[in-house]
């Protein structure tokens, strides 16, 4: 038995969401700090050992017109670098948005925790990749 690990990539945070062993559910892991980008990369790997993970889905911010911009191309360099794990590209436009919109909802102040929405946009991602496998 395994989880699937989502990554949102951020330039300063990345946003880390976990699954369930049965492959049903998002649940919010935490945010780590971006840079220094050798040590993001180890706290990853470490998360994900820690947690029977397998797969890694990176959200990729494909522009509007399905084109890669710098923050795709920036998101894809920094996962080429994760070793040991099936790493698995999901289309995450407008997932900050949705974040944003999930943690008003549920009363919760983001304004001073950039983290949070962070963390709830991998919750989404995760989301859209396991109900797109099912």
């Amino acid at each position: 038995m395994y989880k699937i690990m989502a990554l949102d990539i951020g330039t300063k945070r990345i946003g880390i969401a976990l699954s369930d062993f049965l492959l049903i559910t998002a649940q919010g892991h935490s945010f780590i700090p971006r840079e220094p980008e050798t040590q993001a990369l180890e706290t990853v790997e470490k998360i994900a050992k820690e947690n029977h993970v397998e797969k890694i889905v990176v959200g990729l911010p494909l522009n509007m017109d399905d084109t890669k911009g710098f923050q795709a191309e920036n998101c894809e360099k920094f996962a080429s670098q994760i070793t040991g794990y099936e790493i698995i590209f999901e289309d995450e436009r407008l997932t900050s948005q949705q974040a944003e919109e999930n943690l008003r909802e549920k009363k919760i102040d983001f304004r001073k925790n950039k983290g949070l929405v962070d963390i709830e946009s991998a919750c989404i991602i995760l989301e859209q990749y396991l109900s797109r496998i099912k």
